[in-house]
């Protein structure tokens, strides 16, 4: 399994816009063949700071979803928003400890 993070800093004025464009593609975003998990975070001091944190079954799965139409359309109108550069983690699941 590979869990990716991805870091989106956005400007002020965009946060409740991006709230509800990310509510209206959560769902397909989580059923794209591949993602088995999908969560958005907020920062609780810088508000503007939003993460997304996802479980893909392999790389593959990821890179199918990153060169989907799908994707791009998402991230083509969500970058719009950013008030810098995002940044992104692909990383393994090495302990859990619920």
């Amino acid at each position: 399994m590979l869990v990716r993070i991805v870091k989106m800093t956005l400007r002020e004025d965009t946060v409740d816009y991006f709230k509800h464009f990310f509510e209206s593609r959560k769902e397909q975003i989580r059923n794209f063949e591949g993602c088995h998990y999908l969560e958005l975070w907020q920062d609780l001091l810088h508000t503007n700071v939003f993460f997304t944190y996802s479980h893909w079954i392999n790389a593959d799965a990821l890179d199918h979803y990153r060169n989907s139409s799908f994707f791009a359309d998402t991230w083509s109108q969500t970058k719009q928003l950013f008030a810098a550069k995002p940044e992104a983690w692909s990383v393994n699941q090495l302990a859990i400890m619920p």
